[in-house]
């Protein structure tokens, strides 16, 4: 039975009705395989941000796309039958706001669910840059059956064909992963290839990834305090050619605990920072090596925030000293490696995750 032009949840719901289940993806992770055609979503109208919005170029392609984009890990992950009427408005006020890139993953609880549902509905699904990974070792040695369960079922949550960037998950399996992702990227199943990871001790091994040639992405942690990425990371990927999508450019939350109750400097107003969270996403996205700073929130007012940093002027090389050497005279700012994530937080995002943190917690308590 073909599918009606409805939205995802829709859809999903005729599925399911019909006893098609997830199988019903084959046909559409491999229809593109036989005549490298892509048709509906699979082929984004375009990415490129709406005029007066900060932009970077991706140097493989050359197209250009925001400088800040949106993130999902933790707080796109929500319980079924949970609230998530705030995360709309999230997805909402980034679009709104002039973001054009969005980055997600099969192993953040059900944050692809709740994307792939919202941007449909809101018919911006074919406009976004959007980013997924790929997390899994299969049965033996290149084996890739769990790798293809897994791009199947992101097509039918995510609601496309086609991602524009497929990212080898922290690295999991990538002497494996890597090469099949570039098989993908030539059946047409992904536009560019990267991978990622959000600890400084992996950082050598991106840059070899880069260095061998095989990625157009990477995808590092890199914050106004953690700046380890400028050593290793940046240079070859600048000289390469490779793009560089950040996380954890506010630390999970760090940062703003060590800011609480102190004004900004007076300089930020010269380049638009109203907050501390454009401080923070200013810093990053002001690194000539950096092609997008993901955010993530799972606050509308938040996210309000996080998108002005994409009007007004970069900090320039001595601003971005002026702003380090200020937060580093802030008690506590020397201490953020050692403080949990999210501080202060402990009962937000009470989604997939969360419930078996605590699950594995409670059971190692026994």
């Amino acid at each position: 039975m073909p599918l009606k032009n409805t939205s995802f949840s829709e859809n999903r719901r005729q599925l399911l009705q019909h006893g098609i289940g997830v199988a019903a993806a084959l046909p559409l992770a491999w229809a593109a395989k036989s005549s490298g055609a892509q048709t509906g979503t699979s082929a984004p109208r375009s990415s490129a941000p709406p005029a007066g919005v900060l932009t970077r170029t991706i140097p493989r392609t050359g197209e250009s796309v925001s400088a800040l984009g949106l993130g999902t890990f933790l707080t796109f992950d929500t319980l079924p039958g949970q609230p998530r009427s705030n995360l709309r408005e999230v997805v909402k006020t980034y679009w709104e706001g002039g973001v054009r890139v969005l980055d997600t993953s099969p192993l953040y609880g059900s944050a692809e669910n709740t994307v792939g549902d919202f941007v449909t509905a809101l018919d911006i699904n074919d406009q976004l840059f959007i980013a997924n990974k790929l997390w899994t070792t299969g049965e033996y040695l290149t084996d890739e059956s769990h790798a293809l369960r897994s791009l199947e079922q992101s097509q039918l949550r995510l609601w496309r064909q086609r991602f524009d960037l497929m990212q080898c998950h922290s690295l999991v399996n990538a002497d494996a992963v890597v090469p099949l992702l570039n098989a993908w990227k030539k059946e047409g199943h992904t536009r560019l290839v990267g991978v990622t990871h959000h600890e400084s001790g992996h950082q050598d091994l991106l840059a070899q990834w880069i260095d061998r040639g095989a990625v157009d992405f990477v995808q590092v942690n890199y914050s106004i305090f953690n700046r380890h990425a400028e050593k290793r990371v940046f240079p070859p990927a600048q000289a390469h050619g490779v793009g560089v999508l950040v996380n954890m450019a506010m630390e999970k939350g760090r940062l703003h605990k060590v800011v609480e109750g102190h004004p900004l400097p007076a300089f930020a107003r010269e380049y638009g920072i109203e907050n501390w969270a454009q401080y923070f996403l200013k810093f990053v996205m002001s690194h000539p090596a950096v092609t997008c700073c993901l955010s993530s929130t799972a606050n509308p007012d938040h996210a309000a925030e996080n998108v002005g940093a994409l009007r007004g002027p970069l900090p320039d090389a001595a601003t971005r000293a002026n702003m380090l050497r200020y937060l580093e005279h802030l008690p506590g700012f020397n201490q953020i490696a050692s403080m949990p994530w999210y501080p202060g937080k402990d009962k937000h995002y009470p989604g997939f995750i969360r419930r078996g943190q605590a699950s594995l917690r409670l059971r190692n308590a026994l």
